[in-house]
């Protein structure tokens, strides 16, 4: 069964690799959420932690996994054990922290 897969965006895909703090890369809300749910494997249309870690391994950011479970901590109001569309707000706020994002609205 073939699935869609959503165009990313030339801003998007520069985000693959963590460049640092001195080098932000610069994206918008939605070029994140186009970026974040690359890594949503089974198509639920929300991260879990494998998957948040992926995303993380990704960046080139050491620590994934630890990296993950803290941010699905922080970000999962609901505590589901994931991170739904209303609560990306909370991994927006991680990803410009620890992971070399400059997120613009």
């Amino acid at each position: 069964m073939a699935t869609a897969t959503m165009p990313v965006s030339p801003a998007a895909q520069r985000c693959l690799l963590f460049p640092g703090k001195e080098h932000r890369t610069a994206i918008t809300v939605p070029e994140f959420k186009v970026w974040l749910m690359q890594f949503d494997t089974n198509g639920d249309g929300r991260i879990s932690r494998k998957e948040l870690k992926e995303a993380i391994r990704r960046r080139g950011a050491w620590f994934s996994g630890l990296r993950a479970r803290f941010a699905v901590r922080r970000a999962d109001r609901n505590h589901n054990g994931f991170v739904d569309d209303p609560e990306i707000e909370g991994l927006i706020q991680f990803a410009e922290r620890e992971l070399g994002f400059r997120i613009t609205t």
